[in-house]
């Protein structure tokens, strides 16, 4: 014999499916740290003891060196200048009918009836039509800067970048996070470079707090949103 589950079990068991996959309102996540890239390294050259030019020697040093990022721990500035737009409509029809009819048959000559009414004719008709459209616009727009710190270089001489910047207001915190690949002929005069010019670039931009949470749909809107709602 089985024992019917209370109303607060049933509740405690709801709760976790119809919360599951949802992230709390306004809540933002970041990327973990990057981790470092292992790059194919060369075979180093030869070089003869006693010469006067050894390769690869000198180190960091630079005579005519200006004050753009090129070495781990330098800064550099992310100009963010993100800007995407993308639309998709469709529309399905599809129709279809169909119909059977059968004749009464003659039983000696006779045609079988009760009452004046065939009894062994028969007729079937069928229809079913579909018409589905959807539609889907996102526009997205981003733009200000952050400050990024040089985390590794790579031999061919571009830069792993990686910054964030956190931002508490009077109702709530804010968060822009930035990592990438950034090719020095990329940074100009004033230390910066251009968003869209970032390689394999992750940017996360949101908040939490008050306002956020305002602006987000509640956890029982969020049920009847997903995959769980069967209908």
């Amino acid at each position: 014999m089985t024992r019917s589950l209370r109303p607060a079990r049933l509740l405690a068991l709801a709760l976790p499916i119809a919360l599951a996959g949802c992230v709390a309102a306004g809540d933002v996540r970041p990327y973990p740290p990057m981790v470092a890239i292992q790059p194919v390294v060369a075979a180093p050259a030869y070089t003869s003891p006693g010469a006067i030019y050894q390769a690869g020697g000198g180190g960091g040093l630079s005579l005519f060196a200006d004050k753009r990022a090129r070495e781990v721990g330098d800064l550099l500035t992310i100009q963010l200048i993100e800007n995407t737009s993308a639309q998709t409509n469709a529309s399905t029809q599809v129709a279809k009918e169909s119909s059977i009819a059968i004749g009464a048959p003659n039983v000696f000559g006779m045609p079988v009836t009760v009452n004046g009414r065939d009894v062994l004719s028969a007729s079937a008709n069928g229809a079913r039509d579909f018409d589905g459209n959807g539609r889907s616009a996102q526009s997205n727009r981003l733009q200000g800067s952050v400050t990024v710190s040089v985390v590794q270089r790579l031999p061919n001489g571009n830069l792993v970048v990686e910054g964030s910047k956190q931002i508490r207001l009077n109702q709530g915190d804010e968060l822009v996070q930035v990592q990438g690949i950034v090719r020095p002929a990329d940074i100009g005069p004033d230390n910066s470079v251009l968003s869209s010019r970032v390689g394999d670039a992750r940017i996360v931009y949101g908040g939490r707090g008050a306002i956020a949470q305002s602006n987000a749909m509640g956890w029982l809107g969020r049920f009847f949103h997903s995959r769980l709602y069967p209908y």
